[in-house]
């Protein structure tokens, strides 16, 4: 799923996610940073990075994933993706969204804005004829999109607020949605029951292939009170896949 976009995260692939550690807890502003390492088939195989920032309501972000080592030489792939908005109540609106994506075979790029909720002006480049299972943008009011999700999905949290998550995402083309929830706690980590699941906007064939992706989070103690995602663990189209906190 690496060859699908920036992916929620990385997700079905990989679950690319990554936010954390403040940097600036004294000021209004608080930067996060964090890298995670893909494992894929006990092989590291990518990188996922995130670098996000919120002041007042007020938030951007930006992600990057890339192959590395034995992978990279392999098949090189990289993702950038950027967007902001604001949050309210725990809920984020994104206003902007802008992505390339370069497989080494294929290079593409994407934007959007966000208007009364829903995705608007949506450019994809290179384009294409209209498919008979395209997403009508318009009827995506809520949805969030991809590296927005990985923020409001892996930022550190409260203790007692993990796994409270339940979002739909639009790329531009695809519909999907993550789902957290069932928390256990096991000593002094909790793990959450996930899922990815392709919505709308893919193939017959694509959905016909697989349409829900089971995934287990686990967090970690971060101090003050607060839990963070070490930890993300799923089968992918290609085998078992591991994203561990760097």
């Amino acid at each position: 799923m690496i060859r699908r976009r920036f992916p929620a995260i990385a997700l079905a692939a990989t679950l690319g996610l990554a936010v954390a550690t403040p940097m600036a807890a004294q000021s209004a502003r608080i930067e996060d940073r964090a890298s995670f390492d893909i494992i894929l088939r006990g092989i590291t195989a990518g990188r996922l990075s995130i670098a996000a920032a919120q002041e007042g309501s007020r938030y951007s972000v930006s992600g990057r994933l890339e192959s590395t080592g034995i992978a990279a030489m392999l098949r090189r792939f990289q993702y950038t993706a950027e967007a902001g908005g604001s949050i309210t109540q725990g809920r984020y609106a994104p206003a902007r969204y802008s992505e390339n994506a370069d497989t080494g075979r294929r290079q593409s790029r994407s934007s959007m804005e966000f208007r009364g909720g829903r995705p608007a002006n949506v450019v994809n480049e290179p384009a294409r004829d209209p498919r008979p299972y395209d997403v009508d943008p318009a009827t995506m009011r809520g949805a969030v999109d991809p590296v927005t999700a990985l923020y409001a999905t892996l930022r550190d949290v409260d203790a007692g607020g993990e796994c409270a998550f339940d979002q739909n995402m639009f790329d531009g083309r695809r519909a999907t949605r993550i789902t957290l929830s069932a928390p256990q706690r096991q000593g002094d980590t909790v793990t959450c029951s996930g899922v990815y699941s392709r919505v709308a906007g893919f193939s017959p064939e694509d959905m016909a292939e697989k349409t829900r992706f089971p995934f287990t989070l686990t967090y970690a103690p971060a101090g003050d009170g607060r839990m963070r995602v070490v930890e993300v663990s799923t089968d992918t189209l290609y085998g078992k896949a591991l994203m561990k906190r760097r």
